[in-house]
């Protein structure tokens, strides 16, 4: 079976589903083996050193299409430390107030802003006014009406826009999309993905509990995973949302946004997505039952690393750097000059707000919301 999923994988490489991406890095498949790329690299600079800025950085230092050139920050103390770590020249050292003089810099290509949820459409609309591609952490933005914006700016500044979907570069996804997708075990049913961590000794003061600044509490930063995975190994769009907010066991700290919600997707194939987001208990899997078979993932849409099995038997593909693959993927598609997959763009990133904003509508009416 170990030998069959193999296979499998290394031939869904030419299905067109952003895989292709993922070569440079698995050289764990002996059969992929290459030359190191010599050419011009895309030259990255991170907007906010937090806590996933360090994992991108350290991502960085894998890839081979990219580099870490420059960071934008609001912390002096931070600026000094990654600038002995990293050796970066202070030519390429901006704070939140000089950040817009970067559009004077030749030696930044892109701007990946990394900052809490609140900060993203503003400075993925100055990093596009300044001329430089962009991508943005997930939830792209708090509205789909602002994605729009930040997608039109992108637009007329004729600069690429992604979101950080690293998911859709890694092999246990690429492959649960394929069975989803290609019907290899008949239409999907039903769908179980949720992700939640206990999070009781978070910092009250975090940002994350800020509505100003996360738009939300775990739906926002860990429920975006979950609406992602069922719409794409359904390969469709919900058509109705019903949502229920959990119960609050810490009231000291959960005064603006919700510890936990659930809610399910109903989709135009009779399909059901059921799912919980949550900061007061640990969950992370994905569960799809169908028509003449099934396939999981648990871990499922953390970090991982990741593990699976459907009805033919275990999974058995590589363990990648997911930030590497992923900043590879787009970094080669920027250099060759290609409009990036809409699976990764801005426009995906508005389609998972469209959703997240009608679970929160639907929870709070108690009512299913139709989305048209």
């Amino acid at each position: 079976m170990k030998e069959n999923s193999r296979r499998k994988f290394v031939k869904s490489l030419g299905l067109g589903i952003g895989s292709t991406a993922l070569l440079p890095t698995l050289t764990s498949f002996e059969t992929l083996s290459r030359k190191k790329y010599q050419g011009k690299k895309l030259n990255i600079a991170l907007c906010g050193l937090g806590r996933y800025a360090n994992i991108l950085a350290r991502g960085l230092q894998e890839t081979e299409y990219c580099t870490l050139a420059g960071i934008i920050t609001g912390t002096p103390s931070k600026a000094v430390d990654w600038k002995k770590r990293y050796s970066i020249p202070d030519k390429n050292i901006y704070n939140y107030g000089n950040f817009d003089t970067i559009k004077d810099n030749g030696d930044i290509d892109l701007v990946y802003v990394v900052l809490p949820n609140g900060m993203h459409k503003e400075f993925t609309i100055r990093a596009a006014n300044a001329g430089k591609h962009v991508i943005v952490e997930k939830p792209m933005a708090f509205t789909e009406k602002d994605c729009q914006e930040m997608i039109n700016a992108c637009k007329e500044a004729d600069v690429q826009l992604a979101v950080g979907y690293r998911l859709h570069y890694e092999p246990h996804h690429i492959e649960i999309k394929r069975l989803g997708q290609k019907k290899v075990f008949g239409q999907v049913r039903l769908i179980e993905v949720s992700l939640g961590y206990d999070i009781s000794g978070i910092d009250p003061n975090d940002w994350h509990l800020k509505k100003s600044l996360s738009g939300g509490g775990p739906l926002m930063n860990l429920g975006v995973y979950c609406v992602q995975a069922s719409r794409y190994v359904l390969g469709e769009e919900p058509v109705a949302v019903t949502a229920q907010f959990g119960p609050v066991t810490r009231p000291d700290l959960y005064t603006e946004v919700e510890e936990s919600i659930t809610w399910q997707l109903y989709f135009e194939s009779g399909a059901i997505a059921t799912s919980t987001s949550t900061n007061n208990t640990g969950v992370d899997r994905f569960f799809a039952s169908a028509e003449r078979g099934f396939f999981e993932l648990s871990p499922a849409v953390s970090y991982g690393p990741f593990r699976g099995r459907s009805s033919s038997g275990e999974f058995d593909f590589p363990i990648i750097n997911q930030q590497a693959t992923q900043m590879d993927g787009i970094a080669k598609e920027i250099l060759e000059n290609h409009e990036l997959p809409v699976h990764i763009s801005g426009i995906e990133g508005q389609k998972d707000m469209k959703v997240l904003e009608a679970i929160y509508k639907a929870a709070e009416t108690r009512d299913k919301v139709i989305l048209t």
